[in-house]
């Protein structure tokens, strides 16, 4: 029984690595494409040196209303991206903030929130603040809730909070604000207008998304970049895959959670075979293959898989809720990977009794007795 709820055990922490490991790499593939999935575009024209959302680069507007000549193309509308230094109203902490400006007679944002108080971002110094923004930034969601008026400084400018939304944090940045387009360029005094970072494009109903990018990019100049609106996210999930060393430590983390299964798994697994080497030898001696012998450890295999596997999903979805809560960060527990951790763990255990299971081919029942 020990020996069993030591394989139990085992198991189990080698599944929290693998489910921590995968819901953090999730996380930030789902996060870094929040902002991407709440986009009201069919395409979206960035320009050919922006790597991800942290790290765009403008290009002339032009471009993107040359765009509205194009048959197919129903509305264009600019989108502002950047980095500022938020002043925490509470402590006069800065901590760099995600701005984004968008043209409030032009609403890009499949967000309520923002669409509600787009009149109020008419108004000049006026900003949406993201509740789910991590603390650091200060209770200005509670401030806002109690009808108390928030005003602080963005990039030493002074700015007034009018309302909130929600979006949540991802790993460039811990927290979010939208604006104004000129709200935007009074925040950025260095950019000059008519310089965005992206153009979301609108085609008319019926227009086949592929055959219009096609289009567009044949007549437009090489100096910006199309995409289709599923083709921006994965844009941005690949620069976090490949680009960036943290796609990797996730994918390491997770084989490492692997062979130090395998490892323990393979421990138990040979010194239980060790035990019983008398009552192999017998069975062996009785005319039972090394396939039935095999198999005998392969179920034990299997059984200690399944009854590991399950503490450790109970636990990895303890652990889910804990850090969504600390991080805001979006680890959501999906059946395709529980299911892919699932199939590990039996091979993880599949290969453990293979490698113990050897010394019972070699097995002479006349040398154990």
């Amino acid at each position: 029984k020990s020996r069993m709820i030591v394989a139990m055990a085992g198991i189990a922490f080698s599944n929290i690595l693998m489910f921590m490991q995968l819901g953090f790499e999730g996380a930030l593939y789902d996060s870094s494409a929040r902002l991407h999935s709440t986009l009201k575009a069919d395409l979206i024209m960035i320009s050919p040196r922006s790597k991800s959302l942290a790290y765009m680069r403008q290009f002339s507007s032009r471009r993107l209303y040359q765009a509205l000549g194009v048959n197919g193309v129903d509305s264009v509308s600019p989108l502002y991206i950047d980095f500022a230094d938020w002043k925490n109203p509470i402590n006069a902490d800065y901590r760099a903030i995600f701005v984004f400006g968008f043209e409030p007679e032009k609403p890009v944002f499949n967000l309520p929130e923002v669409n509600r108080n787009i009149n109020k971002l008419k108004l000049p110094d006026t900003i949406l603040f993201d509740r789910s923004s991590r603390s650091e930034y200060g209770s200005i969601a509670t401030e806002l809730e109690q009808n108390k008026q928030v005003v602080t400084e963005l990039s030493n400018y002074r700015i007034k909070t009018v309302g909130l939304f929600t979006l949540g944090p991802s790993f460039a940045a811990d927290g979010n604000l939208i604006t104004s387009d000129q709200n935007f360029l009074r925040l950025f005094k260095n950019r000059r207008d008519g310089e965005i970072d992206a153009g979301l494009i609108s085609l008319k109903p019926g227009v086949d998304k592929q055959k219009a990018l096609d289009n567009l990019s044949v007549k437009l100049p090489k100096d910006v970049k199309l995409l289709t609106y599923e083709g921006f996210i994965e844009f941005e999930k690949e620069y976090w895959r490949t680009s960036t060393p943290i796609g990797f430590m996730f994918a390491l983390g997770t084989g490492m959670g692997f062979v130090v299964g395998t490892v323990i798994v393979y421990q138990i697994l040979f010194t239980d075979v060790n035990e019983h080497l008398a009552e192999y030898a017998t069975l062996k001696a009785m005319g039972f293959t090394d396939k039935y012998l095999l198999s005998v450890v392969f179920q034990e295999a299997l059984i200690l898989a399944v009854l590991g596997y399950i503490p450790g999903l109970g636990i990895s979805l303890g652990l889910y809720e804990l850090t969504k809560a600390a991080t805001f960060l979006p680890m959501v527990m999906s059946v395709s990977r529980s299911l892919l951790v699932f199939v590990l763990t039996i091979l993880m255990c599949t290969i453990s009794g293979a490698i113990a299971v050897r010394k019972l081919g070699a097995l002479d029942p006349a040398d154990i007795f």
